[in-house]
């Protein structure tokens, strides 16, 4: 159940509140002076303050009341205060607000009003902690993660970034083929070089190739490498990727760009670890651990019989879809910090600017901004104008949902926000206590 402090020299105004909240199921202690207030404060749990603006007789400046309510903004700077106010000048209590108290309301105050504005509060309150309890919960995660694993440095700020590296540690041990997935520029590389680094072969060679990069025709000699006189121009044996990483790992990038006779050359490899140079009869043995990476929809080209099916399921033993940087909102200001070189700081508004660009270069697009914002910038700040982002169209607004939602709406909403109440019910349009009855009339379990 909530709580509220009420602070005021006159009783039957805590009375008066006291039985109007008790009504509406809320808590409520009752203080006369702001020295007990402040004991009280330090005794309880309180959810929210509603205080006097005077406590001394035929006093009407305000001022005990604005020295309480820096008091208390000191010692809790998070607790939401409403300010009674009766005699006080308004310009007192706006001043104030604009201090930071949740509001203020003139005595004889409407009870409907005061209670929508104590409810918005609490449940204001509620998502905080939540939140709070949330960060915490990612944080201990977090650095439990950084602490058993080898991140290789990478930035894990965000729950979904975290999910995928997560995931890439748990699978680096096995020998088992990996395929990441994502837009280009997100990271795969670097999702790769953890798997690497936490893997049984961490001691052996990290070797890239994109796929991309290499025109067709020359990727099977930088795969399988070549004998003298192979073709035109070769004048003398040169080992390939899969020689090079020998008890290590070959990371593939871009692999959808193989061609088929690569593709099935690779899957030969996979199956067996045994392939030949160009130009060889003799076929060599190799131990390598595999991981691939692409952006493109492999099974769609498996439809139109660009990439082979056989070779797209032992490629994907393990699957890891990386999120575009857009989804993960969490890791653009920490990236940010990594990319600056140091002499120089984001402003806010520039740090606002960040979060709000939608980021179809993902990472990379991030790091070339922000150093060629280092480099223009003229003072030690960097502003918006020195990112030089974009114009881009605001995303249309979702439509508003129904007042009564179904089952299956309550329960998405809840998955969604994982089980944070007061996050799902503003999903839903609804108040804490609607949502909680919905999910008492659907018999879904309070957890």
């Amino acid at each position: 159940m909530p709580s509220i402090l009420i602070i005021d020299d006159n009783a039957s105004v805590g009375t008066a509140l006291e039985v109007l909240f008790s009504l509406h199921d809320i808590d409520a202690l009752h203080a006369l002076s702001p020295d007990a207030g402040l004991a009280l404060l330090e005794q309880h749990p309180v959810d929210l303050v509603i205080q006097d603006m005077n406590f001394t007789e035929d006093t009407t400046s305000g001022e005990e009341g604005e020295a309480l309510f820096q008091q208390i903004r000191t010692r809790h700077p998070d607790l939401p205060v409403i300010l009674l106010t009766a005699w006080t000048h308004l310009s007192s209590a706006v001043d104030l607000v604009r201090a930071g108290a949740a509001d203020y309301l003139a005595k004889p105050w409407d009870d409907r009003k005061l209670l929508v504005t104590v409810n918005n509060l609490l449940e204001l309150s509620e998502t905080r902690r939540e939140l709070d309890r949330r960060r915490v919960r990612e944080q201990r995660d977090r650095s439990a993660l950084e602490a058993r694993y080898d991140l290789r440095g990478a930035v894990v700020a965000d729950p979904a970034s975290e999910r995928v590296v997560n995931l890439a540690c748990q699978v680096a041990r096995s020998a088992l083929p990996v395929l990441i997935t994502g837009p280009n520029g997100a990271g795969k590389e670097k999702i790769a070089e953890i798997i690497q680094a936490n893997s049984l072969v961490a001691k052996g060679a990290f070797v890239a190739l994109n796929c991309g990069a290499i025109p067709a025709e020359l990727i099977e000699a930088e795969l399988f490498g070549t004998e003298a006189g192979a073709y035109t121009g070769a004048n003398k044996a040169r080992e390939g990727k899969f020689d090079a990483a020998d008890g290590g790992t070959l990371f593939l990038d871009e692999i959808g760009n193989l061609s088929l006779g690569g593709q099935m050359k690779l899957l030969r490899v996979l199956e067996t670890g045994r392939f030949e140079r160009l130009g060889s009869n003799r076929e060599r043995q190799v131990k390598v651990r595999v991981i691939s990476a692409t952006n493109a929809d492999l099974p769609a080209m498996i439809r139109e019989g660009s990439f082979r099916e056989d070779l797209y399921y032992r490629l994907n033993t393990v699957e890891l879809a990386l999120p575009p940087l857009a989804e993960r909102p969490g890791d653009i200001l920490p990236l940010a910090e990594r990319f600056l070189g140091g002499d120089k700081a984001l402003s806010t508004a520039a740090a606002t600017a960040l979060q709000r660009h939608p980021w179809p270069g993902n990472v990379r697009e991030l790091r070339n901004v922000i150093q060629r914002a280092e480099l223009l910038a003229q003072g030690p700040r960097i502003d918006v104008a020195d990112l030089n982002l974009p114009r881009t169209a605001a995303p249309a607004r979702p439509a508003a949902p129904s007042a009564d939602p179904d089952r299956s709406r309550i329960e998405a909403a809840l998955a969604h926000n994982h089980g944070v109440i007061a996050q799902a019910a503003a999903e839903l349009g609804l108040s804490r206590q609607a949502l909680y009855r919905r999910m008492d009339r659907h018999g879904i379990p309070r957890e």
